[in-house]
C-alpha cells in the first residue's frame, strides 16, 4: 500500500556521514588527484604556466589602477571611482579566476573541478560585494567633494554610511554563498529582516536625520553659504551637519533646525535666482494736474534706468481712497541682497527728489468731514470770518509786538 510505504520511508532513519565515510571519501579524492597528476602532468604544467601569466596580467592591471589614482590629481568622477574599485581586487579572487580559466584544459577529476568551482564562487561573490561597496562609497565621496562638504560631520556620516553599506552588501554575499552550498536561507533572510526592522524602529529618528542629510548632499536643495527663506525665516547656511543644519539669520541669530524638519518645509533658495525684483507703490494727491500724472510713468522709468537697475514696467494702478496710485517695478542683476538694497534706496530717494522738484505732492491718508442740517443744508464746522471794522490792513501790528 502507498500509505504503508510512505510511513515506512518516514520511519526509516536518515543516513548521516560518519568519520569513516569522511575518511574514505577523502582517501578516494586523494587517490583520484594523485592519478590525475601522474597522467596529466604535462597539461597541468602548461595550465599552471598559463594561470601564472593570467595572475601576472591581472596584478599588473590592479597595480596600474592603484598608481594612477595615487599620482594623478586630474582624474575625477567615475574614472577615479573605477580606478579605486579595480585597486580593491583581492589576490584570492585573481588566483581563482586564473584557476577557473585553465581548469578545463587539464581535464581535472570531478572532486578537483567541484573544489575549484566552489572556491571561485565564494571569491567572485565576495569580490563583487567589495567592488559594489567601493563604487557606492566612491560616488558618495565624489558628490560631497564636488559640493564642498567637509569637516568632522562628514567624517562621521561617511563612517556610518560605510558601516551600513558594508553590512548590507556582505550580508547579501553571505546569503548567496550559502544558497549555492545548498543551505536553506529562508530562515536566515527572515531573521535578517526581523533584525533590520527592530534596529530601524529603535533608531528611526537617527536614520531619518541621516537620510535627510544624504538627501541634502545628493538632491542639493541648498549648499553652504546659500541664502534661503523657510517657514517665515530667512538666513544663510553656515553648516550642514549629520543631524541638523545651522542657519545664520539676517539679524545675526544662529538657528539650528533638524534636517528632517527643514526638508519638510517649503524652502526658497535666494542664491539660485539670477535677479532680485523690487517695486514701489506711489500715491499722489487728487489735486495733481492730469498732464503731470501722464508724465509720471516716464519719470519713474528714467529714474530706474539712471541708477543702473533693469526697468520692468510702470503705470497708473487705480484710484485710492485718498490718492492716485502709481507703481514702478524694477530688477537688479544677480542674487546679492546688498546690491538690491542699495539700488532700492537710491531709486526711492531719487523719486522723492524728482516729485518735490516738479511740485508733485505725495498723498497720505486724509479725511474730509461734511455736516448737514436736517433740511439738507450744509453746515460748516467752523465760524465764518468776520471783518474787523476800523482797522487798516496795511497798518496791522507786526506779529510778536
Amino acid at each position: 500500500m502507498q500509505v504503508t510505504n510512505n510511513a515506512a520511508k518516514a520511519a526509516t532513519p536518515k543516513h548521516h556521514l560518519n568519520t569513516a565515510d569522511l575518511n574514505r571519501q577523502f582517501h578516494d579524492g586523494l587517490t583520484q588527484a594523485s592519478g590525475w597528476l601522474q597522467e596529466h602532468w604535462l597539461q597541468i604544467l602548461i595550465a599552471v604556466v598559463i594561470a601564472a601569466i593570467i595572475v601576472g596580467i591581472l596584478h599588473a592591471i590592479r597595480g596600474w589602477a592603484i598608481r594612477l589614482c595615487r599620482k594623478s590629481t586630474d582624474i575625477t568622477g567615475w574614472s577615479k571611482i573605477l580606478g579605486k574599485t579595480v585597486g580593491k581586487t583581492g589576490n584570492f579572487f585573481i588566483i581563482m579566476v586564473a584557476a577557473k580559466l585553465v581548469s578545463g584544459y587539464a581535464d581535472p577529476p570531478e572532486v578537483v573541478a567541484h573544489t575549484i568551482t566552489f572556491l571561485f564562487t565564494i571569491a567572485a561573490v565576495f569580490q563583487a560585494a567589495m567592488w559594489a561597496r567601493e563604487v557606492i562609497l566612491g560616488f558618495v565621496e565624489y558628490r560631497t567633494q564636488v559640493d564642498d562638504f567637509h569637516g568632522e560631520t562628514l567624517t562621521s556620516a561617511m563612517g556610518i554610511i560605510r558601516l551600513l553599506v558594508t553590512l548590507a552588501l556582505f550580508s547579501i554575499a553571505l546569503i548567496v554563498v550559502l544558497d549555492n552550498l545548498g543551505v536553506n536561507v529562508t530562515g536566515v533572510v527572515a531573521g535578517l529582516g526581523v533584525g533590520g526592522i527592530a534596529i530601524g524602529l529603535a533608531a528611526q529618528g537617527i536614520f531619518a536625520d541621516l537620510f535627510a542629510a544624504l538627501s541634502i548632499i545628493f538632491d542639493k536643495p541648498f549648499r553652504k553659504g546659500d541664502s534661503i527663506a523657510y517657514d517665515g525665516t530667512s538666513g544663510s547656511i553656515e553648516q550642514i551637519g549629520l543631524k541638523s543644519t545651522r542657519v545664520r539669520s539676517f539679524d545675526g541669530d544662529e538657528r539650528i533646525i533638524s534636517n528632517r524638519n527643514l526638508l519638510d518645509k517649503e524652502i526658497s533658495n535666494n542664491t539660485l535666482r539670477n535677479h532680485r525684483r523690487g517695486n514701489f507703490a506711489i500715491g499722489v494727491t487728487y489735486q495733481t494736474d492730469p498732464d503731470m500724472c501722464e508724465r509720471i510713468p516716464d519719470m519713474l522709468k528714467e529714474i530706474v534706468e539712471a541708477h543702473g537697475a533693469i526697468f520692468i514696467r510702470s503705470g497708473f494702478t487705480g484710484f485710492g481712497d485718498s490718492s492716485l496710485d502709481f507703481e514702478v517695478i524694477f530688477d537688479t542683476d544677480g542674487p546679492d541682497y546688498a546690491t538690491f538694497y542699495a539700488a532700492r534706496t537710491a531709486i526711492g530717494i531719487a523719486i522723492l527728489k524728482k516729485f518735490n522738484g516738479d511740485g508733485i505732492d505725495i498723498a497720505y491718508p486724509t479725511q474730509t468731514t461734511f455736516t448737514a442740517a436736517p433740511d439738507g443744508r450744509m453746515i460748516y464746522p467752523y465760524p465764518k470770518v468776520q471783518p474787523v471794522v476800523g482797522v487798516d490792513p496795511d497798518h496791522l501790528p507786526e506779529q510778536g509786538n
